[in-house]
């Protein structure tokens, strides 16, 4: 009876950890944006750099503080985990409730993108199982690259700012406001996250590693999958391939530079590069073919089957 309520508790913590989490980004993401806008910052700069950042703060910070806090492992396995989630898991459920038409766009510079970054990410990890900070630095020069491609010669691929439900006329107090409680819910929530997952880990037996692949990574890719069945629900068409291969890039390059940059990263549990890595790596080369066959140039309820049950073997295989 002791261990249940010991079990419930670490449970309690993961659950109240990713609430404040995903309520933090939310405040985080409609502040900054409309801070950005507020300066008349160009849509377009907003949306490839402010909203990039927001959006991606779950799985940045819960990644800096598990770094800082003595657990690589589980920096680098959110981001892993989060990567799979993103593409197998976001992906999957979304294209078996309504198909997605994918753009030529998509094998010219969005696949190919993908694959050099996670290649990058991989044999980076590989060499020496660490990141170093002069490592780290290169993701974040190659993100700045990667920025600026996309503002200077993809200016069309990305969405209009103005359909964002904010309120430009909000005064700047109550902006801040939305920017410092948002940030103090991530950080509290990363904080809860963490430790209710490491020492559930430690009850249970199994590696921080898992924790980080799995619960930590499923929790920080729930923003995507709640915005993207909303829109659905809303038959929003802004529902693309590109989003969320552009998520995991920027998750690949910006979350773990910066938080190889503040923390150098050693890995301890090899399974998490020669194993978890290498799902990532096939689900990236899996996307391609699957653009193409059986329905060419769109992904349907069979392409979402294969991503679902790619995702349920992964998660199987951890198990």
């Amino acid at each position: 009876m002791y261990i249940v309520v010991i079990l419930n508790m670490e449970y309690l913590a993961i659950v109240l950890g990713l609430i404040l989490l995903i309520k933090g980004g939310d405040w985080v993401l409609e502040g900054a944006v409309l801070f950005s806008l507020r300066l008349n910052i160009p849509k377009i700069i907003v949306g490839m750099t402010v909203v990039s950042f927001a959006t991606s703060a779950p799985e940045l910070i819960v990644s800096i503080n598990a770094a800082l806090n003595g657990y690589p492992d589980l920096a680098v396995g959110n981001i892993v985990g989060s990567n799979i989630a993103n593409l197998a898991l976001v992906l999957g459920i979304v294209v078996f409730i309504t198909p997605i038409k994918i753009e030529k766009v998509f094998y010219k510079y969005d696949w190919p993108a993908m694959i050099l970054v996670t290649l990058l990410f991989y044999f980076s990890l590989k060499s020496d199982y660490s990141l170093s900070f002069f490592e780290s630095v290169l993701f974040i020069i190659v993100l700045i690259a990667y920025l600026i491609f996309l503002i200077f010669y993809q200016k069309s691929r990305v969405n209009d700012q103005e359909e964002l439900n904010v309120d430009k006329s909000m005064k700047y107090l109550k902006i801040l406001s939305l920017i410092i409680f948002g940030g103090f819910f991530l950080w509290l929530g990363s904080e809860v996250l963490i430790k209710g997952s490491i020492s559930l880990a430690t009850k249970l037996g199994i590696s921080e590693r898992i924790i980080g692949v799995t619960i930590v990574a499923f929790g920080t890719s729930i923003p995507e999958l709640s915005t993207s069945i909303v829109a659905i629900i809303n038959k929003e068409q802004n529902i693309s391939l590109g989003n969320l291969i552009g998520s995991n890039i920027f998750d690949m390059l910006g979350v773990i530079g910066i938080t190889g940059i503040l923390s150098p990263i050693v890995i301890s549990d090899i399974g998490l590069i020669d194993s978890d890595l290498i799902w990532m790596l096939s689900l990236a080369f899996l996307i391609l073919p699957l653009v193409f066959f059986p329905n060419k140039m769109k992904f349907g309820r069979i392409e979402g089957v294969i991503l679902l049950l790619f995702y349920a073997f992964f998660i199987n295989k951890l198990i």
